[in-house]
C-alpha cells in the first residue's frame, strides 16, 4: 500500500508540475478553488498550486474513504508542505493551509492526536494570516476538548485571546468573537460557569454570532437554564450554516460538525422542556445527519442514541409509561458503537466519548435495576458509570433526571462528544 500511495504521489506531483505554466501568471484566478478545500473554507494568499494539490488529495481520500485513499492524500500534502521553502507570508500560508488540510484527513480517519500535531505546527507560523491562526486555535481547542485535554485547551484559547489583543487586532471583532466563544466552550466543559458568562456576554448581538459562535453560546445558555435565548442561538447556528457559503473552520468546528451539532443540541432542549414529538423528530434528523456524514458505525451515531435514549426515558418518566425494550436497544447500540470498554476493565482511562459512554451505561443501569433478576448487572454498570464520569458542572445522577422545577440539565455537544 506504502509502494502504491507513493507512486501516486509522484505522479500527482509531475501533474501539477505541469500545470504550473499554464496558471502561473493569474493568482486571483486560484482564490476561488481554494474556498472548495473543505467545502468552505477561503486563504486568498496561499500558493496556487498549493491550493490545487490540497483540493485534489482531499478529494481523493473523500472519494473512497478508505485507509489507503487517506494514506495517498497525506503523501500528496506532505510533498505539498516541502514545496513551500520561503518564509514569507505566502509561503507560510500555502504551509498552513496544507497543515489544516492534513489534519482534517487525519481527524477524519480516525487519528486526533496527529491532527492536534499538524494544527499545533500552524500556530508557530508567525507570518501566517491571522484568519488561518483563528481557524487552527479553534480546531485545536475543539480536538483537546475531544481528547479530554480540558487543562491544555483553556491554556491555548487563553493564550491566544491575550495574543490578538497585545498584537492590536483587538479591533478585528469577528476574530475577537470567535476566540471569546471557543475560550468560553473550554470553561463551560470545565464548569466555569461565571468564567464562561463573561466571555459569552454580549455575543448574541454580534454580526458573527453564527455557526459555532452560536452554537458554543447557545449550549452555555441551555446548561443556565435560559432555554428561550438557547434555542434562538441554535436555530442561529442552522440557519448560519445555511447561508454560509465560505467559512474558515476545520476538524470538528467544521460547518457539517456545527450544522449537526445544532440541530443535536436543539433535540435534547425540546426533550428537556418537556416537547417529546419536536425533540423525536430534531433527534432523528441529526440522526440521519450524521449516518450520513460519518457513516452507520460511526461512534458519533452512538453519541446521539444515547440522547435518543435518555429522551425516551424523559417521555416515560413523564407520561408515566414504559418505554424499556426501546430503551435497552438504543443504549447497547449506543454503547457498541461507541466501543464502551468491558465492565471489568480495571482503571478508567482518559478516553473519547467516555462521559457520554458513563451516561449511557448509568441510563442502561436504571433499566436493569428495576428488573430482580438483572439487577447486581445494574449495580455494577452503574458503579463503572459513577467512576467514569468526570463532569464538575453535574452529577451523574442529575443528568438521568429532569427535575421539577426545571434545573440543571445536561447537554451533549456533539463537536467533541462531551457532556456540558
Amino acid at each position: 500500500m506504502i509502494r502504491a500511495a507513493a507512486k501516486f504521489s509522484r505522479e500527482a506531483a509531475a501533474t501539477f508540475r505541469g500545470r504550473t505554466i499554464s496558471v502561473r501568471g493569474n493568482l486571483i484566478r486560484y482564490s476561488t478553488p481554494l474556498r472548495l478545500i473543505h467545502g468552505e473554507i477561503s486563504v486568498p494568499n496561499a500558493n496556487h498550486v498549493a491550493i490545487q494539490m490540497v483540493n485534489y488529495a482531499l478529494s481523493h481520500a473523500r472519494s473512497q474513504k478508505s485507509d489507503e485513499s487517506y494514506a495517498q492524500g497525506m503523501l500528496v500534502l506532505e510533498q505539498c508542505l516541502g514545496n513551500q521553502p520561503n518564509d514569507d507570508q505566502v509561503s507560510h500560508d500555502s504551509k498552513a493551509t496544507v497543515l489544516l488540510a492534513m489534519s482534517d484527513l487525519l481527524y477524519e480517519s480516525g487519528n486526533s492526536s496527529e491532527a492536534i500535531e499538524r494544527l499545533k505546527q500552524v500556530m508557530i507560523l508567525t507570518h501566517s494570516s491571522l484568519a488561518i491562526r483563528v481557524v487552527a486555535v479553534e480546531a485545536l481547542v475543539g480536538l483537546l476538548i475531544q481528547s479530554g485535554q480540558d487543562d491544555a485547551s483553556l491554556d491555548v484559547a487563553d493564550e491566544f485571546l491575550k495574543l490578538v489583543k497585545e498584537s492590536g487586532h483587538e479591533n478585528l471583532q469577528g476574530v475577537v468573537a470567535t476566540v471569546k466563544a471557543i475560550k468560553g466552550l473550554a470553561e463551560l466543559v470545565k464548569g466555569n460557569i461565571e468564567s464562561a458568562e463573561s466571555l459569552f456576554r454580549g455575543l448574541e448581538n454580534h454580526e458573527s454570532c453564527k455557526g459555532n459562535i452560536a452554537l458554543s453560546y447557545g449550549e452555555y445558555l441551555h446548561a443556565t437554564g435560559n432555554f428561550e435565548l438557547a434555542k434562538e442561538m441554535y436555530q442561529k447556528a442552522i440557519q448560519g450554516v445555511t447561508e454560509t457559503k465560505e467559512s474558515m473552520c476545520s476538524c470538528n468546528m467544521n460547518l457539517k460538525a456545527v450544522s449537526l451539532a445544532a440541530t443535536f443540541a436543539l433535540g435534547q432542549l425540546e426533550s428537556h422542556i418537556g416537547n417529546f414529538g419536536v425533540a423525536e423528530k430534531t433527534l432523528t434528523d441529526a440522526l440521519t445527519k450524521t449516518e450520513e456524514h460519518y457513516g452507520d458505525n460511526h461512534p458519533k451515531v452512538g453519541v446521539i442514541l444515547t440522547a435518543v435514549a435518555l429522551m425516551y426515558g424523559n417521555k416515560a418518566k413523564q407520561e408515566r409509561s414504559s418505554s424499556i425494550l426501546i430503551q435497552e436497544g438504543l443504549y447497547r447500540k449506543a454503547l457498541e458503537l461507541m466501543k464502551a470498554p468491558p465492565l471489568d476493565s480495571k482503571g478508567i482511562i482518559n478516553m473519547e466519548n467516555q462521559e457520554v459512554i458513563a451516561l449511557a451505561r448509568a441510563g442502561y443501569a436504571e433499566l436493569l435495576l428495576i428488573q430482580e433478576n438483572r439487577k447486581s448487572e445494574g449495580e455494577k454498570m452503574n458503579s463503572w458509570a459513577e467512576s467514569a464520569w468526570r463532569n464538575k458542572r453535574i452529577s451523574l445522577s442529575e443528568a438521568l433526571t429532569l427535575s421539577e422545577p426545571l434545573g440543571k440539565v445536561a447537554i451533549i455537544d456533539a463537536r467533541t462528544t462531551r457532556v456540558l
